[in-house]
């Protein structure tokens, strides 16, 4: 039986950490034994701490670190990982919110020896009848089919605890790991019907700014550590978008214009990091992100 320690990334979610909390709190597993659930509030000037604290005093699984300031979600994961005691590594950022079962879900894989790492599908909450909403529900039903082929792991993730720390200077933390534990050796497992929700962006600015930095981070990742995340290839985004694309007028109209935002914000991350010699670990977080009600 595999011992579990959870790790949530939390940069002011008032909103959602106690939520988030609950949810964990309250399942059942039988993969593995959850021995911590370990909060690292980095930062937070709202009342993400005190939230915790309050369920640190009621549970004793419940930890919280405290970073006074923000130092990038690298820095934060490692200093989560120094004291990480479960041989499975759960991370969850605290804007997500895994469904009923999940958890069990993720730990099951491991059964399996060979497999080093495993995640689950993001599933945004983003209303479809905007552009932005169908933008953002688009990317990541693209990245669940090329997932199921070739496995692309984020938002919420399962690892051995052989992962001593990742590159500080890592803004594809999840991409990171996953560039370890292949270089280690181990394989890669998707879980389709381990679900997480989290928010995309609501404003074209916004989606822009965090694919931008994405894109700077996964060529930082490349240049480092010479690993390519499955959802780079534009080949394979634009067949798997021929074959499932409705072709009604709406959809061809937004679909275009998702295209652009994609080239737009690949092509400003590329200028970043090449040109301007940034990568981004500590970024703007987008507003509406955090805005789930």
């Amino acid at each position: 039986m595999h011992t579990v320690s959870i790790g949530i990334m939390a940069y002011n979610e008032e909103r959602n950490i106690g939520r988030l909390l609950e949810t964990l709190l309250s399942e059942k597993t039988t993969n593995g034994v959850i021995g911590e659930i370990v909060v690292v509030a980095s930062g937070c000037t709202d009342r993400t701490e005190e939230i915790v604290r309050n369920y640190v005093a009621k549970d004793e699984k419940v930890k919280l670190l405290v970073q006074r300031t923000r130092e990038g979600k690298a820095s934060a994961i490692n200093l989560f990982l120094m004291s990480a005691k479960g041989d499975i590594i759960i991370l969850e950022s605290g804007d997500t919110l895994p469904e009923t079962g999940t958890l069990d879900k993720l730990l099951l894989p491991f059964g399996n020896p060979h497999v080093g790492m495993v995640g689950g599908r993001p599933v945004p909450v983003n209303r479809q009848d905007t552009f932005v909403g169908f933008t953002v529900n688009l990317m990541w039903f693209l990245h669940h089919k090329i997932a199921l082929k070739q496995p692309k792991l984020g938002e919420m993730v399962a690892f051995r605890n052989f992962v001593r720390k990742i590159p500080s200077n890592s803004a594809v933390d999840e991409a990171s790991i996953e560039a370890i534990v292949r270089g280690a050796g181990y394989e890669l497992c998707y879980v389709p019907d381990a679900v997480v929700h989290n928010k995309g962006p609501e404003t074209v600015r916004e989606f822009i700014r965090q694919r931008r930095r994405i894109a700077a981070g996964h060529k930082h990742l490349l240049r480092t550590h010479k690993y390519e995340v499955s959802t780079v290839s534009a080949s394979r985004i634009l067949r798997l978008l021929l074959k499932n694309h409705s072709w009604c007028l709406r959809d061809t109209v937004w679909t275009l214009g998702a295209i652009g935002l994609e080239i737009t914000g690949r092509a400003l991350g590329y200028y970043d990091y090449y040109v301007r010699k940034k990568n981004p670990f500590i970024w703007d977080v987008a507003p509406s992100t955090k805005n789930w009600n």
